[in-house]
């Protein structure tokens, strides 16, 4: 096969595989990660505080998440919360982030236990 010709497929080759690309990450369901394969996808991310007895601490949700567990629903994010609340490691758990999905970004906040979007 000649030089050129080759050189010729290569580049036509780059240029589809660039523009494909651009084409995914340019569709906007949301602010954040625009790609189709996250496009899909609903998560949290959030702070929260514990409270127990009048003393309050942080408390990391990802912790209590099967291993390589990385997206936090926020029906799963209900799920860790009325499970520290069952197991008395807590009275009550509050706090405030943001729900990341197809919808776009929108606020999330834990009151008193509940998840409310």
């Amino acid at each position: 096969m000649p030089a050129a010709l080759l050189t010729a497929a290569q580049i036509a080759a780059t240029a589809v595989l660039v523009a494909w690309m651009i084409a995914g990450f340019t569709r906007r369901p949301g602010r954040w990660m625009r790609y189709l394969l996250f496009s899909r996808a609903t998560f949290v991310i959030i702070d929260l505080t514990g409270t127990k007895d009048g003393h309050s601490e942080p408390v990391n949700p990802y912790a209590f998440l099967s291993p390589g567990t990385f997206l936090l629903p926020p029906p799963q994010l209900q799920a860790v919360v009325d499970h520290l609340i069952r197991a008395g490691r807590y009275d009550r758990i509050d706090g405030r982030g943001r729900c990341l999905s197809v919808k776009g970004e929108q606020p999330i906040e834990v009151r008193d236990s509940r998840v409310a979007l």
